[in-house]
């Protein structure tokens, strides 16, 4: 009986302990969550308070019931990131300007007529051909892109043009190669489709958005009409081996395998990239 009383006691007093300890345990983490919730209250009013003076301040500088946005202080000029903007746009525009708008259709196209015309397929290689194309396209085009630098683009930086005046004036002399490019009949079938009166005389009447794909549609007929010249001679070489091969009796065997030598002996023997280069710049002048 008497062990029986002392584990009572023992169990009694344990749970005390453990009631105690969660007591303990438990005091401080309100008291730090209190505090917590306290702090949290401070900066609230704090973030409140700076509010409260940012908007009076901003109510105080903004005029009442208007907006406005002004580019450069009000003077109506762009301001710098948007005219990087702008001319960031207007590169992406550059290669394709700079096959339509100029010489480099012509020539790419006569250099490629000329390569098949000899019969080697890769020889010049592709990358030959673009490049030589683009520095015989800057030599014909030297005289425009300095007309273009001294009476639109220097003028621009300067501040003496804006941006629509200096666009305007760079298209002059682009417009004035192109014009001098085209025949006059592809121009008047343009301005027919697009319903505009032209007298076939006056290159102002024209809009660029006729003289381009005038300009265009001449270069194509022109250096297809190069290419068909540059194919007559090699034509007659690979006549005249089919024949002398068919005549001997050697069908089997390709006339191209034998023809293509003899074509490139003739184009060394005349100088042929000199003729074909030679000519096909002193055709834009």
């Amino acid at each position: 009986m008497k062990n029986h009383s002392v584990s009572f006691k023992i169990v009694i007093g344990l749970c005390l302990l453990i009631t105690a300890g969660i007591l303990l345990y438990f005091t401080p983490i309100k008291t730090h969550a209190s505090g917590l919730q306290n702090a949290d209250d401070l900066a609230d009013a704090i973030t409140s308070s700076i509010s409260n003076d940012l908007e009076d301040e901003l109510n105080a500088d903004a005029p009442s019931s208007s907006f406005s946005v002004n580019f450069e202080s009000g003077n109506g000029e762009l301001n710098g990131s948007l005219r990087i903007l702008l001319i960031l746009t207007f590169i992406s525009f550059i290669p394709a300007m700079l096959v339509m708008l100029t010489s480099f259709t012509r020539i790419i196209i006569v250099l490629h007529f000329t390569r098949t015309a000899l019969g080697t397929q890769t020889a010049p290689p592709n990358q030959v051909l673009i490049g030589l194309a683009v520095f015989l396209t800057l030599f014909i085009m030297a005289p425009v892109f300095t007309r273009v630098n001294e009476e639109a683009i220097i003028p621009f930086d300067q501040g003496e043009l804006t941006a629509k005046e200096a666009l305007d004036a760079g298209m002059v002399p682009i417009r004035e190669f192109m014009y001098g490019q085209t025949q006059a009949k592809d121009v008047a079938t343009f301005m027919e489709i697009a319903n505009l009166e032209w007298d076939g005389t006056d290159p102002e009447a024209v809009p660029s958005t006729v003289l381009i794909p005038a300009f265009v549609l001449s270069e194509l007929r022109t250096s297809f009409i190069i290419g068909f010249l540059i194919y007559i001679p090699f034509i007659v070489i690979d006549m005249v081996v089919s024949s002398i091969l068919m005549s001997m009796g050697m069908m089997m065997l390709p006339p191209t395998t034998i023809s293509t030598p003899f074509k490139i002996l003739l184009f060394v023997l005349a100088d042929g990239w000199n003729l074909v280069i030679i000519n096909l710049v002193k055709s834009f002048y």
